[in-house]
């Protein structure tokens, strides 16, 4: 029996092993994104959402095609574009002339995990085809309410530098996303090493993954995650940083409810992967742009002077005080 069989025959993998095993997979086709696979861990255990940005060519829909194939999860990618409506989304019924009935043929969303391919280029009413399936995680075609796989996990990519022809996701569509991940270009070291890699074996991607954990084991590691501790003083320190975002001058509108909880859980599902029962303020703060950047609404005033959100929410960590590890320690006994 291989090693991937072993694993995939495991009935007791903690929230590490899965991660560790995901990690090393997908780290034999791209070099560099231990932090990008380790949010996308969190996301599925927590049953998130990711919008992922970066420039053309840095691997986001690969990254999350190697990351479906080696958690053995169903893939399907949706390129957005403006001609692309909603029920290409979720499907439509299509009549049948040999049986003179209508047949339901079910859209792309009907997967584990689905990937919105430059969800900016799409039009604002297919943008919000997907928000039902993100919330709800079910879909209503044509007054029939139909339940998505578990796992589900929307992954929607675009490109910052392109400005043209595109849709600004509305707020209400950027809060579904649970985390935003930011692919930056490789250090010279990590290029060098892929195109050794690519040099060695042109054919080198996807296919060359195999499945190390599958849907189950998911599933079952939700329940580790579900019982980590969480002190008291580290839920105020969260509601300290969300309550920091509605009070920066440069935002009209700050982080809402949902990011607390989305704090919370993802921080306990990062404590889990690290080997922990309980979380750390650090794991909270490690967690914050990714879960508030995305969320926040500048003011005019900031937009016109070009303010980075990525800024204000570094401005709102600097701002608030940190619980002392060791006291958050001793509460978690």
């Amino acid at each position: 029996m291989s090693e991937t069989d072993q694993a995939l025959d495991s009935d007791s993998r903690t929230p590490t092993d899965v991660y560790e095993a995901i990690e090393r997979e997908i780290g034999t086709v791209l070099v560099g994104n231990e932090a990008a696979i380790e949010l996308l861990t969190v996301a599925v255990f927590t049953r998130g959402h990711l919008l992922v940005e970066g420039v053309p060519g840095v691997a986001k829909t690969t990254l999350a095609n190697l990351f479906a194939r080696a958690a053995g999860l169903e893939y399907r990618r949706v390129q957005m574009t403006p001609d692309v409506m909603p029920a290409d989304i979720t499907g439509t019924h299509v009549y049948r002339e040999n049986t003179g009935e209508f047949e339901l043929q079910k859209g792309p969303v009907f997967t584990n995990l689905v990937v919105a391919d430059e969800i900016n280029r799409a039009t604002p009413k297919t943008q919000s085809a997907l928000l039902e399936a993100m919330a709800e995680r079910r879909v209503s075609i044509e007054g029939e309410t139909l339940a998505l796989p578990e796992p589900f996990m929307v992954i929607a990519t675009q490109n910052p530098i392109e400005m043209e022809g595109v849709f600004e996701l509305p707020e209400a569509q950027r809060d579904r996303f649970q985390f935003k991940l930011t692919i930056d270009l490789p250090d010279r070291d990590e290029e060098i090493e892929l195109l050794d890699r690519f040099d060695d074996d042109p054919e080198l991607g996807p296919d060359s993954v195999d499945r190390v954990v599958d849907p189950e084991t998911l599933v079952s590691a939700r329940e580790f995650v579900s019982n980590v501790y969480v002190a008291r003083p580290v839920k105020e320190y969260v509601l300290d940083l969300v309550g920091e975002t509605r009070d920066h001058p440069d935002t009209v509108h700050g982080a809402s409810p949902r990011a607390s909880l989305t704090f919370m859980n993802g921080a306990k599902a990062l404590a889990a992967i690290r080997g922990r029962e309980y979380v750390l303020p650090d794991d909270v703060k490690a967690l914050a742009p990714s879960v508030l950047a995305h969320r926040l609404v500048l003011s005019t005033e900031a937009d016109l002077a070009a303010v980075d959100r990525t800024d204000v929410v570094a401005d709102v960590v600097d701002a608030v005080t940190v619980p002392d590890a060791s006291d958050v320690r001793a509460a978690s006994r």
